[in-house]
C-alpha cells in the first residue's frame, strides 16, 4: 500500500510521524509538502521584550508562587504572597545551616563568610543535621514514592522507571501535572508545556539532587502547587545513580555521561534521550556543581566567587528563536530572582587540566552534553551550576537555595510565557524542515577567543580580586567548515547500531523498501588521526580515542539497496541528525566508532525517488 501525502507532523515526536507496520511511503511528495508547509507557516509575531498581557496569565489566586521560594514563611505571608498549607513540607523557617568544616576548606573563613545560611532550611534526607552522607539512592526512591502516594487530585504524580545504572540501580522520574492523566499523551492533550529536570548527571554534585527533591514536593502539594494550572514537570533527581553512590564525576564504566547525549553509550543518557523523546518538553533545565578552588586556586591563586554559573545551549545549527527565549525570557529573570535573595550569578566558566593554560572556557559548543543536545532539539536548555565541587557538605544549604530560587524562576518563566514558548517551538519545527536541500549547515565550529575581566576571590582576605583572562566565549561561535545542505543522509543496512540510537534521540529514519538509484555526495577520505576526544575540561571522560578524518564530498549516483536507511532532513531534528552523521566532526558516529566504514554513509544531494516503510 503506497501513500501519497506522508508529510511527518512538525508538532508530533519525530520518530511517531510514521504509523507502525509495512506503510510504504513516496518520499518526493513527504519532501515537497513539508516544504510547502513550512514556507506557508504564519511567521513568529515581534519578539516581545516584557511578559505576555495579563489577560493571557492565570487570575492572581492561581498565579504562582514567584522566586525566590526559600523566604521565610513569615516573610511571605507578609509580602502578601498566596500560600499554601503543607502539614509535611521540606520547608521550614529555620535560619541555621551545617557549620563549616574549616579544616576541610581550601580557603579561609574570610571566604565563607561571604556565602552566609540563607533563611530558610531545606529538609530532605541528605540535609539532616548530622549527616556526612547526602541522599542515598534508596532515599531518593522512597522520597519520590511517598510524593506519588500522597498527592491528591487536582494534582497527579507517577513514579516513571526510566531505565537501569551499569550496577542495577534503577533510575526514576516523577511526572508532576494537573492534566488528566500522567502518560505523554495526556500531558499533550493539555496544551501546557512540560519542563524537564534533571539533576546530579555528575556523581559528585549532589546539590541539584537534593534541590529537586525539595521542588518535587514543593510542586505536588506545596508552594509551587498553583503553577501546575500552567504547565507540566517532569523531574530526574538523580540521574547517575552509580556515580552519586560512589562520589564521582562519571558513571560506572568511567565515561561522563554529559558528554554522551549524542552518542548514547551510557545506559543512563539512553533513559533520558528516551524521556525527552517521549515527553517533548518545552524547557529542560540540567543542575550542576562547579569546581571552587582546585585548578583556579593553582592557576590564579584565587577561588570562585558566584553562587550560580548559567549557560544554554551553544552548538552550531542552534535555533535562533529558541537561544532569544533561552536569554530574553528564562536567564535574565533568573539572575533577577538570584540577584533578590542576594545570590551571586555569572557566566558558567572553566579552566581545563593543562597547569599552562591560564584561559576561562565557557561550557562547549559540540552537540554532545545535555544542554547542547536538547538545544538542537529545540528545546530551552539551561545549564544551572552551583559552587559546590571541591568542599564536601559546606554551604549546602545555601547552595541548594541557589538551585530552587533559579529552577523555581525557570517554571515560572514557562507558566508566564507557555503560549509563547509553544508558538516559537511550532515555527522552529517548521522553519528548521523547511531547509532541506537548501543553504548551508555548520559542520564544525569554535568557541571565539575574547579578552575578558573575571572577578575571583582572595582565598585568604576574601576580598575580590580582578584576572584579566583569555576567554574562550561560547556566545558567538566561529565558523569552522560549513558544507551545503542535503535533502537527507544515508545509511547502509550494516548501521542498524547508528539507525537505533538516532530513533531514541527522537530522529526519523526510513527504511528502503525496494532497490533504486539517488544522486549522492559520498565521502572520499584524504587523511585520518587517532586522538582523545577533547573538550574544555582538556580530555573528555571517554571509553575509546576518536578518529578525527578529512574528507572531501564527491558527487555521484549510488545504488540504494533494500534494507538500507534514509534519514530525511524535512524534520524538526534535521540538525541533531547532521551533527551525528557528517563524518569529520569530532562528535559524529563515525569518529567515535558507532559507524566503522565511510562508505556506511552518504549525504543525498535530491529528493530521491524510492519506497520506504518505517524502520522498524
Amino acid at each position: 500500500m503506497t501513500q501519497n501525502n506522508p508529510q511527518p507532523n512538525v508538532d508530533q515526536p519525530a520518530g511517531k510521524a510514521l504509523a507502525r507496520g509495512t506503510l510504504c511511503l513516496r518520499l518526493g511528495v513527504l519532501v515537497s509538502a513539508a516544504l510547502l508547509a513550512a514556507c506557508t507557516s504564519t511567521p513568529l509575531p515581534p519578539w516581545p521584550k516584557q511578559p505576555a498581557a495579563t489577560a493571557a496569565r492565570p487570575p492572581p489566586s492561581a498565579r504562582v508562587v514567584p522566586p525566590p521560594l526559600g523566604s521565610t514563611r513569615d516573610q511571605r505571608d507578609q509580602d502578601g504572597v498566596q500560600t499554601a498549607p503543607v502539614a509535611d513540607s521540606p520547608l521550614s523557617p529555620r535560619s541555621i545551616d551545617e557549620p563549616q568544616s574549616a579544616g576541610d576548606l581550601p580557603y579561609g573563613p574570610a571566604v565563607a563568610a561571604r556565602f552566609p545560611a540563607p533563611d530558610v532550611r531545606y529538609d530532605t534526607p541528605g540535609l539532616e543535621p548530622g549527616r556526612r552522607a547526602f541522599s542515598t539512592n534508596a532515599e531518593v526512591t522512597g522520597w519520590l514514592n511517598s510524593i506519588a502516594t500522597s498527592t491528591r487530585r487536582p494534582t497527579l504524580t507517577e513514579v516513571l522507571t526510566i531505565g537501569t545504572s551499569q550496577r542495577g540501580v534503577p533510575m526514576h522520574a516523577l511526572v508532576i501535572t494537573q492534566a488528566s492523566g500522567t502518560d505523554a499523551a495526556a500531558l499533550d492533550k493539555s496544551q501546557r508545556p512540560t519542563v524537564m529536570l534533571i539533576g546530579q548527571q555528575h556523581g559528585n554534585e549532589p546539590a541539584g539532587a537534593e534541590a529537586l527533591m525539595v521542588l518535587a514536593r514543593e510542586l505536588s502539594q506545596g508552594l509551587l502547587e498553583p503553577i501546575l494550572q500552567r504547565i507540566n514537570v517532569v523531574i530526574v533527581p538523580r540521574a547517575n545513580p552509580d556515580g552519586a553512590d560512589a562520589g564521582q564525576r562519571v558513571t560506572a564504566n568511567g565515561i561522563d555521561m554529559n558528554r554522551d547525549h549524542l552518542l548514547l553509550r551510557t545506559p543512563e543518557a539512553q533513559a533520558l534521550a528516551k524521556l525527552v523523546s517521549l515527553y517533548r518538553p518545552l524547557a529542560v533545565i540540567d543542575s550542576h556543581e562547579y569546581t571552587v578552588a582546585g585548578r583556579f586556586l593553582q592557576k590564579f591563586n584565587a577561588v570562585q566567587r558566584y553562587d550560580a554559573l548559567l549557560q544554554h545551549a551553544t552548538s552550531a545549527n542552534e535555533p535562533e528563536f529558541v537561544t532569544k527565549a533561552s536569554t530574553q525570557w528564562y536567564l535574565e529573570p533568573m539572575r533577577k530572582a538570584l540577584g533578590e535573595q542576594r545570590l551571586s550569578a555569572d557566566w558558567y566558566s572553566t579552566t581545563s587540566t593543562n597547569p599552562n593554560d591560564l584561559s576561562l572556557s565557557m561550557g562547549g559548543v559540540q552537540p554532545d552534553t545535555g544542554r547542547n543536545v536538547n538545544g538542537l532539539k529545540n528545546t530551552v536548555s539551561l545549564l544551572v551550576e552551583t559552587r559546590g565541587v571541591g568542599i564536601g557538605r559546606n554551604d549546602i544549604q545555601r547552595r541548594v537555595h541557589t538551585q530552587v530560587t533559579a529552577i523555581g524562576s525557570a517554571l515560572h518563566t514557562t507558566a508566564e510565557r507557555a503560549s509563547e514558548l509553544q508558538q516559537v517551538r511550532s515555527f522552529v519545527n517548521r522553519e528548521i524542515s523547511s531547509k532541506a536541500c537548501r543553504g548551508q549547515v555548520v559542520i564544525d565550529a569554535a568557541q571565539t577567543p575574547e579578552k575578558r575581566e573575571v572577578i575571583m576571590l582572595d582565598p585568604n582576605t576574601g576580598a575580590d580580586v580582578a584576572r584579566q583572562v583569555d576567554w574562550n566565549s561560547s556566545l558567538t561561535l566561529r565558523t569552522v567548515k560549513s558544507r551545503t545542505r542535503p535533502c537527507g543522509y544515508w545509511l547502509s543496512a550494516q548501521s542498524s547500531e547508528a539507525v537505533a540510537r538516532l530513533e531514541m534521540l527522537g530522529v526519523q529514519v526510513m527504511r528502503v523498501a525496494e532497490a533504486g538509484n539517488v544522486l549522492a555526495d559520498t565521502y572520499t577520505e584524504n587523511s585520518r588521526q587517532t586522538m582523545d576526544r577533547p573538550d574544555v575540561r582538556g580530555i573528555a571522560a571517554d571509553a575509546a580515542p576518536i578518529v578525527r578524518v578529512s574528507v572531501t564530498p564527491t558527487r555521484a549516483s549510488i545504488d540504494v539497496p533494500e534494507g538500507s536507511y534514509y534519514i530525511p532532513l524535512n524534520q524538526p531534528l534535521a540538525n541533531l541528525a547532521v551533527a551525528a552523521l557528517e563524518p569529520d566532526s569530532q562528535s559524529s558516529y563515525f569518529a567515535n566508532h558507532v559507524i566503522d566504514d565511510l562508505d556506511s554513509v552518504a549525504r543525498i544531494m535530491v529528493v530521491p525517488s524510492l519506497v520506504f516503510s518505517d524502520s522498524d
